[in-house]
């Protein structure tokens, strides 16, 4: 029987593990019960998120037991690990709102009926605890000098890490103990920056249980040059179809560099390795093929294939044939905005196609912002109504973005 373990490490997810040994032996052997933390600080899951997704639902299809936790409990502190600023404080019922979305979007990729997964929140603990209870039986376990050595706080210290920081990886590890006391939970996965947190969850059961727990991470979602993946014009490339529209988010992984598709087809697709290995060997424009199927893929996994085929078709229509499709994203504007003409930085800012005029300014600089198939060459291009064609107006940025602008009364 094949062991996940392997499968995991052949797609590329493992960057760190506390056992090797001992995991592989785990996960051969036994039904795990492990899990992945995700705190709710916004109200859509990002493509972050859905690389530990996939790694949970490798896991659960293996037949281990995959326990989402929600931190509705530490959003409410903030995770420091990778972070220059403190992050905003957001209140507790903004937290159970994103949570709620949270369990939606988790519900695609998780089977949670019959027992199959857990979904907890950290919270229902979290906030029952007595803070001098809780520093007694749990911070006695702490060493101040070790924490300070580790990698989430180490990029703070610099700029100044806040008291209220320095307990979180306190909380993340009494979580990996109350999981472990409850539900028998002896592994923890999530993303590399969190190999620190792990750490501590799994010396603090080792001295209060005298039991072994383990950790692993996974390989951040990175470009060749070593990028973070998934920032688009508007942000953060969201799971949420109101935040990122299924065409937009097609579009992302149609546009990849070469050099990154097939890893994301190993990491962010189901498709087997020897399909995947057929896609290695192709080169040049050959890669257009590779990068159809993933963008199809992923989009088919977080939107459903009836989107999956929509912006399949509109991309095919836009790039084969020429042609808009009315499945291509689009903003309103209204009539009366464009009546005396107005200017071409302002109208892609109201429209929500530039974060803002000086990104416009550097787009119009470097040529790479079109109206029409035409180059915008000055900032100070005035839009009116000759530059829509029965009301629609197409602006491209870049060689490979396009968005519809359709009038309105």
């Amino acid at each position: 029987m094949s062991n996940v373990f392997d499968t995991l490490k052949e797609r590329g997810f493992i960057a760190q593990m506390t056992h090797e040994n001992e995991i592989r032996e785990l996960l051969q052997n036994n039904k795990v019960t492990f899990y992945i933390g995700f705190d709710p600080t916004a109200d859509s899951l990002h493509i972050g998120h859905f690389l530990p997704l996939m790694a949970m639902a490798h896991m659960q299809r293996a037949g281990h037991r995959p326990i989402a936790l929600l931190g509705c409990g530490t959003a409410m502190v903030g995770d420091p690990s990778g972070k220059t600023d403190m992050r905003k404080m957001l209140t507790r019922e903004t937290l159970m709102q994103n949570a709620e979305e949270f369990k939606k979007q988790m519900s695609r990729y998780i089977h949670f009926d019959d027992g199959q997964a857990l979904m907890l929140d950290n919270s229902e603990w979290l906030l029952e605890l007595n803070y001098v209870e809780f520093l007694r039986n749990i911070g006695v376990h702490f060493s101040v000098n070790r924490m300070l050595t580790a990698d989430c706080f180490k990029i703070r210290l610099e700029k100044g890490l806040s008291f209220l920081e320095f307990n979180y990886m306190l909380m993340q590890s009494y979580d990996f103990l109350t999981l472990f006391r409850n539900y028998g939970c002896n592994l923890q996965l999530g993303g590399d920056d969190q190999w620190s947190n792990i750490i501590g969850g799994i010396e603090l059961i080792r001295k209060t249980e005298g039991k072994e727990a383990y950790g692993m991470t996974f390989n951040l979602i990175t470009t060749s040059e070593g990028k973070k993946m998934g920032k688009t014009e508007k942000g953060a490339l969201w799971l949420d179809a109101k935040k990122t529209s299924p065409y937009e988010f097609y579009q992302y992984w149609r546009n990849i560099d070469d050099p990154d598709v097939i890893k994301c087809l190993k990491l962010l697709t189901f498709l087997s390795m020897d399909e995947i290995k057929e896609y290695e060997k192709m080169t040049g424009s050959e890669l257009n093929k590779a990068k159809k199927t993933l963008a199809y893929e992923v989009t088919r996994l977080v939107h459903g294939m009836h989107e999956a085929d929509k912006a399949m078709q509109a991309s095919e229509a836009l790039f084969t044939k020429g042609t808009f499709d009315d499945n291509m994203p689009s903003a309103d504007v209204a009539s009366s905005d464009i009546e005396n003409g107005i200017n071409i930085l302002e109208l892609l800012f109201k429209a929500g196609l530039i974060p803002s005029k000086g990104e416009g300014r550097r787009l119009i600089l470097q040529g790479g912002l079109y109206l029409n198939d035409a180059r915008i060459e000055s900032h100070e291009r005035i839009v009116g109504n000759k530059d829509f064609n029965d009301g629609i107006s197409v602006v491209r940025i870049g060689k490979k973005k396009f968005h519809r602008l359709i009038l309105t009364d």
